[in-house]
């Protein structure tokens, strides 16, 4: 369903297990970003009342799950530190097409939402299946349905609302950029990592 071109090796989940805090704390990070970039995006794109209405949703939704991460954070007696970078994010951003009209702008804030749920889908479906600990196997398992459907979610919008940009081959593209780039990751303590 996802079309990732290049899957994470699962003992990826040794090293979220080895450094369970930082992984924690730059998810809860990740999700505070996720809601920050909904309302973004429901400000830039306000003509698009359906999209409006997503992201409101969503918003909430990954605000609830910042919530979510930072309580999991303190019942292991761990804090929130400050927000890791996200260098993938920064890699995924140079894809992005600049300029454009709105529509095609609307397609590229998409698929980079897009993109970033469905590698996020697929590193907490990770989680859920190889982390010793049921909590978290089960936490992961509840966040990984999420993020499939805000990323099902951002392809939708994206295919409705750009009747004339052609938003399938945009997408591929996408994912043919975050496989060559999903290389130089997989290696480190966070999500995207």
């Amino acid at each position: 369903m996802l079309g990732l071109r290049m899957p994470t090796d699962p003992r990826w989940a040794n090293i979220v297990e080895r450094n369970l805090g930082d992984v924690l704390s730059d998810h809860a990070w990740c999700e505070q970003k996720a809601a920050s970039n909904a309302i973004t995006t429901m400000v830039r794109f306000p003509e698009y009342a359906d999209v409006v209405d997503e992201m409101t949703r969503i918003a909430l939704e990954e605000l609830t799950h910042f919530r979510m991460v930072v309580e999991k954070l303190r019942e292991r007696g761990l804090e929130l530190t400050q927000d890791p970078k996200d260098p993938y994010v920064k890699d995924l951003r140079l894809h992005i097409l600049k300029g454009g009209n709105r529509e095609i702008q609307l397609v590229e804030a998409l698929l980079l939402a897009a993109m970033i749920e469905a590698r996020s889908c697929e590193r907490f479906r990770i989680l859920s299946e190889e982390l010793e600990d049921p909590d978290l196997k089960k936490f992961y398992r509840d966040l990984m349905i999420s993020e499939a459907d805000h990323y099902t979610t951002f392809i939708s919008l994206a295919r409705k609302n750009s009747p004339n940009v052609d938003v399938d081959a945009r997408w591929q593209a996408f994912l043919d950029y975050e496989g060559e780039l999903m290389a130089k990751y997989g290696k480190e303590g966070t999500v995207h990592g």
